[in-house]
């Protein structure tokens, strides 16, 4: 088995259409949502994520297949006053999964951000993602609380 991890060039065509597939294919699984993504993100995330510079995407190939992805984004830690990556999707074809591409992609992100020295990573999950959960645990991930008492930090939205 070849795997190979590397940092999107969002200005490589193939690499681009890989970055889309393999988030659509995130998108219409029930825990992305079950939902494709717009024409409108299908024609201009690369291009988007591209323009900002605080974002870069990891993928992964098997064999030169796309196998795996993680969007993410440099961030900022106010108290440690040092950058943070925020991963915002972690992608593992169903192919794939078992093969612990994710924890090897998360490797990769780490090394990355160390390089940055940034201070931390996070990330977010849904309550009953429970593979997912298992895998972030077992990387070293965990809930965040300043305080016991206090309870652990939400994560909330509000559309606009």
């Amino acid at each position: 088995m070849s795997l190979k991890i590397s940092i999107i060039d969002y200005k490589d065509s193939q690499q681009s259409q890989d970055l889309l597939f393999l988030l659509n294919t995130y998108a219409e699984d029930p825990m992305g949502g079950a939902t494709s993504l717009s024409d409108y993100t299908k024609s201009n995330l690369p291009k988007a994520l591209e323009q900002l510079p605080n974002a870069f995407s990891v993928i992964c190939y098997i064999n030169d297949k796309p196998a795996g992805l993680i969007n993410c984004f440099f961030g900022f830690s106010t108290f440690k006053c040092k950058p943070l990556v925020y991963i915002h999707d972690v992608v593992v074809l169903p192919e794939f999964r078992g093969q612990k591409v994710s924890l090897k992609m998360l490797e990769f992100v780490e090394k990355h951000a160390q390089k940055n020295d940034c201070c931390k990573m996070t990330l977010e999950v849904l309550e009953g993602n429970v593979v997912a959960k298992n895998a972030y645990l077992k990387f070293g991930f965990k809930g965040y609380e300043l305080d016991p008492e206090i309870g652990k930090a939400l994560f909330w939205e509000k559309i606009i």
